[in-house]
Protein backbone atom coordinates (compact mmCIF):
# COMPACT_ATOMS: atom_id res chain seq x y z
CA UNK A 1 0.00 0.00 0.00
CA UNK A 2 1.44 3.38 -1.00
CA UNK A 3 1.85 6.11 1.59
CA UNK A 4 -0.84 8.19 -0.13
CA UNK A 5 -3.39 5.36 -0.03
CA UNK A 6 -2.45 4.39 3.53
CA UNK A 7 -3.09 7.96 4.62
CA UNK A 8 -6.49 7.95 2.89
CA UNK A 9 -7.52 4.34 3.43
CA UNK A 10 -11.09 5.26 4.40
CA UNK A 11 -11.85 7.59 1.47
CA UNK A 12 -14.23 6.25 -1.16
CA UNK A 13 -13.33 7.07 -4.78
CA UNK A 14 -15.68 6.32 -7.68
CA UNK A 15 -13.84 5.71 -10.97
CA UNK A 16 -15.53 5.75 -14.38
CA UNK A 17 -14.05 4.46 -17.63
CA UNK A 18 -16.23 4.61 -20.77
CA UNK A 19 -14.73 2.57 -23.60
CA UNK A 20 -15.72 2.07 -27.21
CA UNK A 21 -17.76 -1.05 -26.43
CA UNK A 22 -18.04 -1.04 -22.64
CA UNK A 23 -18.66 1.08 -19.56
CA UNK A 24 -16.55 0.25 -16.50
CA UNK A 25 -17.11 1.56 -13.00
CA UNK A 26 -15.19 0.73 -9.83
CA UNK A 27 -15.63 2.01 -6.28
CA UNK A 28 -12.55 1.98 -4.05
CA UNK A 29 -12.16 2.51 -0.34
CA UNK A 30 -8.47 3.31 -0.10
CA UNK A 31 -6.87 0.52 -2.11
CA UNK A 32 -9.75 -1.89 -1.44
CA UNK A 33 -12.13 -2.49 -4.29
CA UNK A 34 -15.68 -2.33 -2.91
CA UNK A 35 -17.31 -3.23 -6.20
CA UNK A 36 -16.62 -3.24 -9.90
CA UNK A 37 -18.90 -3.49 -12.92
CA UNK A 38 -18.24 -3.70 -16.64
CA UNK A 39 -21.20 -3.52 -19.03
CA UNK A 40 -20.65 -4.45 -22.67
CA UNK A 41 -22.50 -2.50 -25.38
CA UNK A 42 -23.50 -4.05 -28.67
CA UNK A 43 -23.11 -2.20 -31.94
CA UNK A 44 -26.89 -2.15 -32.26
CA UNK A 45 -27.28 -0.43 -28.88
CA UNK A 46 -24.77 2.29 -29.72
CA UNK A 47 -25.99 2.76 -33.31
CA UNK A 48 -29.01 4.65 -31.95
CA UNK A 49 -26.78 7.57 -30.98
CA UNK A 50 -25.59 9.97 -33.65
CA UNK A 51 -22.72 11.41 -31.59
CA UNK A 52 -20.68 10.06 -28.68
CA UNK A 53 -22.00 12.82 -26.40
CA UNK A 54 -25.54 11.61 -27.14
CA UNK A 55 -24.69 8.47 -25.14
CA UNK A 56 -24.35 10.54 -21.95
CA UNK A 57 -27.69 9.71 -20.29
CA UNK A 58 -27.56 6.09 -21.43
CA UNK A 59 -24.10 5.48 -19.95
CA UNK A 60 -24.79 7.51 -16.80
CA UNK A 61 -27.92 5.49 -16.06
CA UNK A 62 -25.93 2.27 -16.38
CA UNK A 63 -23.42 3.50 -13.78
CA UNK A 64 -26.07 4.74 -11.36
CA UNK A 65 -28.01 1.48 -11.70
CA UNK A 66 -24.86 -0.52 -10.91
CA UNK A 67 -24.25 1.60 -7.80
CA UNK A 68 -27.85 1.28 -6.66
CA UNK A 69 -27.85 -2.47 -7.23
CA UNK A 70 -24.85 -2.81 -4.89
CA UNK A 71 -26.61 -0.79 -2.19
CA UNK A 72 -23.85 1.83 -2.18
CA UNK A 73 -24.55 5.08 -0.35
CA UNK A 74 -23.26 7.59 -2.88
CA UNK A 75 -23.23 10.32 -0.24
CA UNK A 76 -20.12 8.63 1.24
CA UNK A 77 -18.12 9.06 -1.99
CA UNK A 78 -15.28 11.56 -1.55
CA UNK A 79 -14.54 12.13 -5.25
CA UNK A 80 -15.61 10.97 -8.72
CA UNK A 81 -12.93 10.43 -11.35
CA UNK A 82 -13.56 9.93 -15.05
CA UNK A 83 -11.27 8.83 -17.84
CA UNK A 84 -10.01 11.86 -19.76
CA UNK A 85 -10.96 12.31 -23.40
CA UNK A 86 -9.67 14.05 -26.52
CA UNK A 87 -9.06 17.49 -25.06
CA UNK A 88 -6.40 20.05 -25.94
CA UNK A 89 -2.82 18.90 -25.24
CA UNK A 90 -1.90 19.21 -21.55
CA UNK A 91 0.76 18.19 -19.07
CA UNK A 92 0.22 15.11 -16.95
CA UNK A 93 -1.60 15.21 -13.63
CA UNK A 94 -5.05 15.41 -12.05
CA UNK A 95 -7.42 18.05 -13.40
CA UNK A 96 -10.57 19.44 -11.81
CA UNK A 97 -13.44 19.11 -14.28
CA UNK A 98 -14.60 22.60 -15.28
CA UNK A 99 -17.15 24.08 -17.66
CA UNK A 100 -14.54 24.79 -20.34
CA UNK A 101 -13.54 21.11 -20.33
CA UNK A 102 -17.18 20.04 -20.58
CA UNK A 103 -17.81 22.45 -23.46
CA UNK A 104 -14.77 21.17 -25.36
CA UNK A 105 -15.85 17.55 -24.90
CA UNK A 106 -19.33 18.33 -26.22
CA UNK A 107 -17.85 20.09 -29.25
CA UNK A 108 -15.44 17.17 -29.82
CA UNK A 109 -13.30 19.27 -32.18
CA UNK A 110 -10.32 16.98 -31.51
CA UNK A 111 -12.26 13.81 -32.20
CA UNK A 112 -15.18 11.64 -31.10
CA UNK A 113 -14.24 8.93 -28.62
CA UNK A 114 -16.09 7.19 -25.78
CA UNK A 115 -13.50 8.47 -23.31
CA UNK A 116 -14.97 11.95 -23.89
CA UNK A 117 -17.90 10.82 -21.73
CA UNK A 118 -15.72 10.18 -18.65
CA UNK A 119 -15.54 13.79 -17.49
CA UNK A 120 -19.16 14.52 -18.45
CA UNK A 121 -20.54 11.66 -16.36
CA UNK A 122 -18.12 12.19 -13.45
CA UNK A 123 -19.10 15.84 -13.16
CA UNK A 124 -22.82 15.11 -13.33
CA UNK A 125 -22.63 12.52 -10.56
CA UNK A 126 -20.38 14.68 -8.39
CA UNK A 127 -22.86 17.57 -8.50
CA UNK A 128 -25.59 15.38 -7.01
CA UNK A 129 -23.42 14.40 -4.04
CA UNK A 130 -21.47 17.67 -3.68
CA UNK A 131 -17.95 16.28 -4.08
CA UNK A 132 -15.06 17.10 -6.42
CA UNK A 133 -14.77 15.58 -9.90
CA UNK A 134 -11.51 14.96 -11.73
CA UNK A 135 -9.85 13.47 -14.76
CA UNK A 136 -6.32 12.02 -14.60
CA UNK A 137 -3.61 11.79 -17.29
CA UNK A 138 -5.78 11.74 -20.43
CA UNK A 139 -4.47 10.33 -23.71
CA UNK A 140 -3.60 13.86 -24.86
CA UNK A 141 -0.94 14.38 -22.19
CA UNK A 142 1.81 16.28 -24.00
CA UNK A 143 5.17 16.85 -22.29
CA UNK A 144 7.37 16.26 -25.32
CA UNK A 145 10.67 18.01 -25.84
CA UNK A 146 10.49 20.66 -28.55
CA UNK A 147 12.97 18.83 -30.78
CA UNK A 148 10.90 15.63 -30.49
CA UNK A 149 8.05 17.33 -32.35
CA UNK A 150 10.01 17.64 -35.61
CA UNK A 151 9.09 14.88 -38.04
CA UNK A 152 10.99 16.01 -41.11
CA UNK A 153 8.14 18.04 -42.60
CA UNK A 154 6.56 21.13 -40.98
CA UNK A 155 3.13 20.07 -42.23
CA UNK A 156 3.42 16.82 -40.26
CA UNK A 157 4.45 17.57 -36.65
CA UNK A 158 4.75 14.59 -34.32
CA UNK A 159 1.94 14.39 -31.74
CA UNK A 160 1.78 13.02 -28.22
CA UNK A 161 -1.21 10.66 -27.99
CA UNK A 162 -0.60 7.58 -25.89
CA UNK A 163 -1.63 5.44 -22.90
CA UNK A 164 -0.75 8.21 -20.44
CA UNK A 165 -2.96 6.88 -17.64
CA UNK A 166 -1.20 3.53 -17.30
CA UNK A 167 2.20 4.82 -18.44
CA UNK A 168 2.35 7.40 -15.64
CA UNK A 169 1.19 4.98 -12.94
CA UNK A 170 3.58 2.28 -14.12
CA UNK A 171 6.51 4.69 -14.07
CA UNK A 172 5.64 5.77 -10.52
CA UNK A 173 5.48 2.13 -9.38
CA UNK A 174 8.84 1.39 -11.02
CA UNK A 175 10.42 4.49 -9.46
CA UNK A 176 9.25 3.32 -6.04
CA UNK A 177 10.68 -0.17 -6.71
CA UNK A 178 14.11 1.23 -7.53
CA UNK A 179 13.98 3.66 -4.61
CA UNK A 180 13.95 6.91 -6.55
CA UNK A 181 11.37 9.70 -6.84
CA UNK A 182 9.49 9.61 -10.14
CA UNK A 183 10.41 13.25 -10.62
CA UNK A 184 14.14 12.41 -10.75
CA UNK A 185 14.04 9.08 -12.61
CA UNK A 186 14.68 8.11 -16.23
CA UNK A 187 12.34 5.24 -17.14
CA UNK A 188 11.14 3.85 -20.45
CA UNK A 189 7.62 2.42 -20.33
CA UNK A 190 6.26 0.20 -23.11
CA UNK A 191 2.49 -0.20 -22.85
CA UNK A 192 1.46 -3.18 -24.97
CA UNK A 193 -2.23 -3.71 -25.69
CA UNK A 194 -4.42 -3.21 -28.76
CA UNK A 195 -2.12 -0.25 -29.31
CA UNK A 196 1.51 0.01 -28.23
CA UNK A 197 3.07 3.17 -26.85
CA UNK A 198 6.74 3.47 -25.87
CA UNK A 199 7.48 6.56 -23.82
CA UNK A 200 10.59 7.86 -22.09
CA UNK A 201 9.86 9.43 -18.69
CA UNK A 202 12.60 11.86 -17.68
CA UNK A 203 12.38 13.82 -14.45
CA UNK A 204 8.62 13.34 -14.15
CA UNK A 205 7.70 14.11 -17.77
CA UNK A 206 7.10 11.95 -20.84
CA UNK A 207 9.56 13.80 -23.06
CA UNK A 208 9.11 11.58 -26.12
CA UNK A 209 6.56 8.95 -27.12
CA UNK A 210 5.09 7.52 -30.32
CA UNK A 211 1.58 8.50 -31.41
CA UNK A 212 -0.02 5.20 -30.44
CA UNK A 213 -3.46 6.18 -31.76
CA UNK A 214 -2.66 6.92 -35.35
CA UNK A 215 0.03 4.75 -36.85
CA UNK A 216 3.45 5.49 -35.38
CA UNK A 217 5.82 3.10 -33.65
CA UNK A 218 5.75 -0.72 -33.50
CA UNK A 219 2.97 -2.66 -35.16
CA UNK A 220 0.43 -4.03 -32.67
CA UNK A 221 -2.41 -6.56 -32.57
CA UNK A 222 -4.60 -4.10 -34.54
CA UNK A 223 -2.40 -1.25 -35.80
CA UNK A 224 0.13 -1.10 -38.59
CA UNK A 225 2.59 1.13 -36.76
CA UNK A 226 5.11 3.07 -38.85
CA UNK A 227 4.95 1.87 -42.46
CA UNK A 228 7.07 2.80 -45.54
CA UNK A 229 5.84 6.31 -46.39
CA UNK A 230 6.41 6.19 -50.14
CA UNK A 231 4.52 2.91 -50.48
CA UNK A 232 1.68 4.29 -48.37
CA UNK A 233 1.41 7.33 -50.67
CA UNK A 234 1.30 5.05 -53.71
CA UNK A 235 -1.44 3.00 -52.04
CA UNK A 236 -3.48 6.11 -51.28
CA UNK A 237 -3.37 7.25 -54.93
CA UNK A 238 -3.78 3.82 -56.51
CA UNK A 239 -7.58 4.28 -56.84
CA UNK A 240 -7.96 0.78 -55.38
CA UNK A 241 -8.84 1.92 -51.86
CA UNK A 242 -10.99 4.63 -50.31
CA UNK A 243 -9.67 6.82 -47.50
CA UNK A 244 -11.72 4.93 -44.89
CA UNK A 245 -10.32 1.59 -46.02
CA UNK A 246 -6.74 2.80 -45.74
CA UNK A 247 -7.44 4.31 -42.31
CA UNK A 248 -8.80 0.91 -41.27
CA UNK A 249 -5.62 -0.77 -42.54
CA UNK A 250 -3.61 1.51 -40.26
CA UNK A 251 -5.87 1.30 -37.22
CA UNK A 252 -8.15 -1.70 -36.73
CA UNK A 253 -7.05 -4.17 -39.36
CA UNK A 254 -3.27 -3.72 -39.14
CA UNK A 255 -0.54 -5.61 -37.32
CA UNK A 256 -1.31 -9.13 -36.14
CA UNK A 257 -4.80 -8.85 -37.62
CA UNK A 258 -3.44 -8.09 -41.08
CA UNK A 259 -0.82 -10.83 -41.02
CA UNK A 260 -2.59 -13.61 -39.11
CA UNK A 261 -6.30 -12.73 -38.99
CA UNK A 262 -6.44 -12.37 -35.21
CA UNK A 263 -5.79 -9.60 -32.67
CA UNK A 264 -5.45 -12.11 -29.82
CA UNK A 265 -1.84 -12.75 -28.81
CA UNK A 266 -2.90 -15.96 -27.08
CA UNK A 267 -4.22 -17.28 -30.38
CA UNK A 268 -0.95 -16.31 -32.06
CA UNK A 269 0.98 -18.30 -29.44
CA UNK A 270 -1.29 -21.31 -30.05
CA UNK A 271 -0.58 -21.01 -33.77
CA UNK A 272 3.15 -20.93 -33.05
CA UNK A 273 2.91 -23.97 -30.78
CA UNK A 274 1.12 -25.88 -33.55
CA UNK A 275 4.05 -25.28 -35.89
CA UNK A 276 2.85 -22.22 -37.80
CA UNK A 277 6.13 -20.65 -38.97
CA UNK A 278 4.51 -17.45 -40.26
CA UNK A 279 2.97 -16.86 -36.82
CA UNK A 280 6.43 -17.30 -35.28
CA UNK A 281 7.91 -14.80 -37.74
CA UNK A 282 5.17 -12.21 -37.12
CA UNK A 283 5.47 -12.63 -33.35
CA UNK A 284 9.24 -12.17 -33.49
CA UNK A 285 8.82 -9.16 -35.79
CA UNK A 286 6.55 -7.47 -33.24
CA UNK A 287 9.09 -8.24 -30.49
CA UNK A 288 11.82 -6.82 -32.73
CA UNK A 289 9.91 -3.59 -33.36
CA UNK A 290 9.02 -3.02 -29.70
CA UNK A 291 12.64 -3.61 -28.72
CA UNK A 292 13.87 -1.23 -31.44
CA UNK A 293 11.50 1.46 -30.15
CA UNK A 294 12.83 1.00 -26.62
CA UNK A 295 16.39 1.26 -27.89
CA UNK A 296 15.50 4.38 -29.85
CA UNK A 297 13.98 6.01 -26.76
CA UNK A 298 17.12 5.21 -24.74
CA UNK A 299 19.01 7.69 -26.90
CA UNK A 300 16.71 10.49 -25.72
CA UNK A 301 18.39 10.37 -22.29
CA UNK A 302 21.81 9.43 -23.72
CA UNK A 303 21.44 5.89 -22.35
CA UNK A 304 21.21 7.09 -18.75
CA UNK A 305 18.26 4.89 -17.83
CA UNK A 306 17.16 3.68 -14.40
CA UNK A 307 14.77 1.01 -15.69
CA UNK A 308 12.58 -0.27 -18.51
CA UNK A 309 8.98 -1.25 -17.75
CA UNK A 310 6.78 -3.58 -19.82
CA UNK A 311 3.07 -3.17 -19.10
CA UNK A 312 -0.39 -3.48 -20.67
CA UNK A 313 -2.49 -6.54 -21.36
CA UNK A 314 0.13 -8.27 -23.52
CA UNK A 315 2.67 -8.03 -20.68
CA UNK A 316 0.85 -11.02 -19.11
CA UNK A 317 2.56 -13.11 -21.81
CA UNK A 318 5.85 -14.35 -20.36
CA UNK A 319 6.87 -15.47 -23.82
CA UNK A 320 6.55 -11.93 -25.13
CA UNK A 321 8.21 -10.18 -22.20
CA UNK A 322 11.09 -12.67 -22.11
CA UNK A 323 11.82 -12.18 -25.81
CA UNK A 324 11.76 -8.39 -25.48
CA UNK A 325 13.94 -8.56 -22.36
CA UNK A 326 16.54 -10.60 -24.28
CA UNK A 327 16.92 -7.70 -26.69
CA UNK A 328 16.83 -4.72 -24.31
CA UNK A 329 18.08 -6.10 -20.99
CA UNK A 330 21.59 -4.79 -21.71
CA UNK A 331 20.25 -1.20 -21.63
CA UNK A 332 18.71 -1.28 -18.14
CA UNK A 333 16.84 -3.52 -15.69
CA UNK A 334 13.51 -4.67 -17.14
CA UNK A 335 10.53 -4.69 -14.76
CA UNK A 336 7.23 -6.36 -15.73
CA UNK A 337 3.98 -4.78 -14.51
CA UNK A 338 1.19 -6.43 -16.52
CA UNK A 339 -2.31 -5.05 -17.02
CA UNK A 340 -3.80 -1.71 -17.96
CA UNK A 341 -4.51 -0.64 -14.36
CA UNK A 342 -6.72 2.23 -15.52
CA UNK A 343 -9.15 2.26 -12.61
CA UNK A 344 -6.32 2.18 -10.07
CA UNK A 345 -4.61 5.01 -11.96
CA UNK A 346 -7.74 7.16 -11.76
CA UNK A 347 -8.06 6.42 -8.03
CA UNK A 348 -4.43 7.23 -7.31
CA UNK A 349 -4.66 10.56 -9.15
CA UNK A 350 -7.63 11.63 -7.03
CA UNK A 351 -5.99 10.48 -3.80
CA UNK A 352 -2.82 12.43 -4.51
CA UNK A 353 -4.93 15.60 -4.71
CA UNK A 354 -7.15 14.81 -1.73
CA UNK A 355 -4.07 14.08 0.39
CA UNK A 356 -2.33 17.29 -0.63
CA UNK A 357 0.57 15.55 -2.37
CA UNK A 358 -0.52 17.13 -5.68
CA UNK A 359 -2.66 20.16 -6.48
CA UNK A 360 -5.53 19.77 -8.90
CA UNK A 361 -4.60 21.43 -12.18
CA UNK A 362 -6.80 23.81 -14.17
CA UNK A 363 -7.74 23.04 -17.76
Amino acid sequence: MSAVIKENKDLQILTINPGSTSTKVTLFKGDTELFSSSVEHSSAELAKFEKISDQFEYRKSIILSAIEKEGINIKEIAAVVGRGGLLKPMSGGTYAICQKMIDDLHLAERGEHASNLGALIAKAISVTIDCPAYIVDPVVVDEMNDIARYSGNPLLPRKSIFHALNQKRTARIVAAKIGKPYESSNIIVAHMGGGISVGVHADGKVVDVNNALDGEGPFTPERSGTVPVGQLVDLCFSAEYEKGSIKKMIKGNGGLTAYLGTNDLREVVRMMDSGNHEAENVFQAMVYQVAKSIGEMATVVCGKLDAIALTGGMAYSERLTQEITKRVGFIAEVIIIPGENEMESLRDGALRVLSGVDKAKEY
